[in-house]
């Protein structure tokens, strides 16, 4: 079963910066919007980036938006998110999971649900605090 496998998360101060990094063997990135979603304790998930990987538009949530960017290293078939300026609602379980560019063709990835999305990986694990 094909799963993206995320890396890159820590213990980091307040004001610090981590880079998350997604990737996963045989799945076609330009097949596919990529999002960044995080999970804090007991809440639900939030979508806090996507990405359109075969022309590099990125979304971002409000909350995350002017600290949070996005990339892609084509060779290395990688998405990285970018984080600074870290904050501590920032905490959370960091996946990433892919959605094929022919769905929700018409609709701003930030607002497709969670569930349509594929390859969720297991998460990497961001907590900032003092």
């Amino acid at each position: 079963q094909l799963q993206f496998v995320e890396s890159g998360g820590g213990l980091v101060l307040p004001g610090g910066s981590l880079v998350l990094s997604c990737g996963g063997s045989g799945i076609h990135l330009y097949d596919y919007r990529i999002g960044w979603f995080r999970q804090a304790p007991g809440k639900d998930y939030e979508e806090v980036s996507c990405l359109h990987y075969v022309d590099g538009t990125e979304y971002y949530a409000d909350s995350v938006k002017g600290r949070f960017t996005t990339s892609r290293d084509s060779a290395k078939k990688q998405v990285y998110l970018h984080m600074n300026n870290l904050k501590p609602e920032d905490t959370g379980l960091y996946h990433c999971a892919a959605l094929p560019v022919w769905l929700y063709s018409g609709t701003m990835c930030l607002d497709v649900p969670r569930e349509e999305y594929r390859f969720l990986g297991q998460g990497t694990q961001v907590t900032v605090s003092s």
